[in-house]
């Protein structure tokens, strides 16, 4: 696949950029597709293009621009194989798990976003004011590579439905799935303008379109280092933003819990794409008294997770993104190890090409060491024990993020009251699934702002008061 053109102002138009940049197969470590990046000049014909569109976008009924992101889903549902295929050679997720959780799942938010934005007050009565829920206005959405089309629809159907025009700017490792929105958008007929892709690295393209003067809000996901970045950029001209970033979430185990599905349930999490899930529990406390059952179960249950092609149904650990990403996580292994944790999953051989690393568990490892602290985004869960709830609590909250955790007691009642102590975005009580229609962001360094639900829609509105005078009311009544 050889992608040469760009979608700017409802037509496909050549990229102007001097590179073709290849899209590395992780597990073959293969090119198997390349873009033309765009150029400065694309950014700003894409920005320019969604400027013209805001005001008849804005203003169209809520229950058009509804009407359109259903036909969008629609065309989506028609290439969801195409888009499972792309999406777990990119980021290396077992295709079985990728047409669920890549692909499956994000369609899906594209129709339940459609139907929570019918049910929005988009205007409501409070005292002698109407308060009108109107468009931010142009969004730059700028979007990461672990879960490429999950985050693409987390900001651009919510926008669309808000009334906003968008410029995505997708990850340069996993760009494939935005070109194929941007088809699906071509097939549903949305006005020129109101959706436009650029592509190129985030130091480039991605800072040349925060810098842009008619970008009104930047929607981000991505490393907290980035974050800061776009943050300090995107406030010299006062723009909203909305940031998801890192995260380092405790799976806190209670006395009483079921530790068996404790420990499973947090390898699921921990592993779980590989570990380049930013929500990811990577911390698992325990009390101290369980640890040598912890460290007997997690060396039962690590060797399941059978490492392999990603196209192979028996394949549950697929490979990371890229060779950097495995050298980062095979050096920060190694530092915990000279710091004194202790290796507790058994040394399984990895494949003979393809960006893998061992599953691995890490006892003996003290809250202080970095790998305790910082995001590893690789298949590393560190157990650390505990003596007391509070000093479990403290622990959980003790590093720089607070984007999930997870609670495991005897009863989901017990585990509430350790729950309500947490400071994170969101919270499991003893495994619960995961709730698309709930808010999803972080406290701290793991950003700002809320997605997912009406929550995400909102996230893309601006409150309008117009105060009327009472009698206005009193002659309606």
């Amino acid at each position: 696949m050889k992608f040469q053109q760009t979608y700017i102002d409802g037509v496909w138009v050549p990229a102007r950029g001097a590179s073709q940049t290849p899209v590395i197969d992780s597990y073959t470590e293969q090119p198997f597709a390349s873009y033309r990046t765009s150029s400065l000049d694309d950014v700003n014909l894409a920005v320019g293009a969604a400027s013209r569109a805001i005001g008849s976008w804005g203003a169209l009924p809520v229950d058009a621009r509804i009407a359109y992101v259903r036909k969008i889903a629609s065309a989506l549902e028609e290439r969801a194989d195409e888009l499972t295929q792309m999406i777990s050679r990119e980021v290396g997720m077992p295709r079985k798990l990728a047409s669920r959780v890549q692909v499956g799942g994000p369609i899906a938010a594209w129709k339940g976003y459609a139907d929570i934005a019918s049910t929005l007050d988009w205007e409501k009565r409070v005292g002698h004011s109407l308060v009108q829920q109107v468009p931010v206005g142009v969004i730059a959405c700028i979007t990461p590579w672990n879960y490429p089309f999950h985050q693409i629809t987390g900001k651009v159907a919510p926008a669309l439905l808000a009334g906003c025009t968008v410029v995505l700017k997708p990850s340069e490792l996993a760009p494939c799935s935005a070109f194929v929105l941007a088809q699906a958008i071509e097939q549903a007929d949305l006005p020129p303008g109101v959706f436009n892709l650029v592509h190129g690295t985030g130091a480039e393209i991605g800072e040349a379109l925060v810098r842009n003067p008619g970008i009104d809000m930047v929607s981000f996901t991505g490393s907290t280092r980035a974050g800061r970045h776009i943050a300090a950029l995107a406030g010299s001209d006062v723009k909203r933003l909305a940031l998801e970033l890192g995260g380092k979430s405790a799976a806190l185990v209670m006395p009483g819990a079921d530790l068996a599905a404790a420990v499973k349930g947090t390898l699921a999490s921990c592993f779980l794409n590989s570990g380049q899930t930013c929500s990811a529990t990577t911390r698992l406390l325990v009390p101290r008294e369980s640890l040598k059952v912890v460290a007997s179960l997690c060396s039962e249950l690590v060797v399941n997770y059978t490492m392999g092609d990603p196209a192979d149904t028996k394949t549950r650990l697929g490979p990371l993104i890229s060779s950097a990403q495995r050298q980062k996580v095979l050096h920060m292994i190694e530092q915990a190890l000279q710091q004194g944790a202790v290796r507790w999953s058994p040394a399984t051989q990895v494949p003979s090409h393809g960006f893998f690393v061992t599953p691995t568990v890490l006892g003996q490892v003290t809250p202080e060491m970095d790998i305790a602290r910082e995001e590893v985004f690789g298949p590393v869960l560190v157990v650390i024990g505990y003596d007391s709830i509070d000093e479990a609590v403290t622990i959980a909250n003790g590093t720089d993020y607070g984007l999930a955790a997870t609670v495991w007691g005897e009863t989901p009642a017990l585990a509430l009251t350790v729950a309500r102590r947490l400071r994170a975005g969101q919270i499991d009580i003893n495994g619960a699934p995961f709730n698309p229609a709930a808010p999803f962001g972080g406290f701290r360094k793991s950003g700002l702002g809320r997605e997912n639900g009406r929550y995400g829609i909102e996230e893309f509105l601006e409150p309008v008061s117009i105060q009327m005078p009472i009698s206005h009311f009193t002659d309606t009544n």
